[in-house]
């Protein structure tokens, strides 16, 4: 009996282990103010799925995501690009705006300018955006 109760564990733990290996890995960034996540195959079918809190549960229940982005009020990036492993390839002044294109640590990726990038860093007066690969959208 007690042979059959260890074996019923070791299948029960097994079963656990295999559930969480398949689950998909956690978000790409700590949640702000908002989480957006961009579901479809290419830029041309994307659609955007924004939530203010719970993104890692809702992460759980979307396929085909392509990319991430969160919203902060404000954001070190020096220390940001240092948790992520990243690196400033490229940076756009706009009217409104400082974008940074990067590489980093990070699961999408896209090709811009000849150069590949998964890491976009949108700073503006009212906030600061991240997003993997890239921002899509109007941030």
């Amino acid at each position: 009996m007690r042979a059959v109760k260890t074996c019923a564990m070791i299948m029960f733990a097994a079963i656990v282990a295999a559930t969480a290996a398949a689950l998909p890995k956690r978000t790409a960034f700590e949640c702000g103010t908002s989480y957006t996540f961009f579901v479809g195959r290419d830029s041309a079918d994307c659609r955007a799925v924004t939530v203010d809190r719970g993104a890692q549960i809702v992460r759980l229940a979307l396929a085909d995501v392509c990319g991430e982005s969160t919203v902060f009020d404000r954001l070190d990036i020096d220390g940001f690009l240092s948790e992520v492993n990243g690196e400033i390839v490229f940076c756009e002044e706009l009217s409104d705006s400082v974008n940074y294109y990067c590489t980093a640590d990070l699961p999408y990726s896209v090709e811009l300018y000849g150069r590949e990038i998964n890491l976009h860093i949108c700073v503006r007066d009212d906030g600061v955006a991240v997003g993997s690969p890239i921002i899509f959208g109007g941030y």
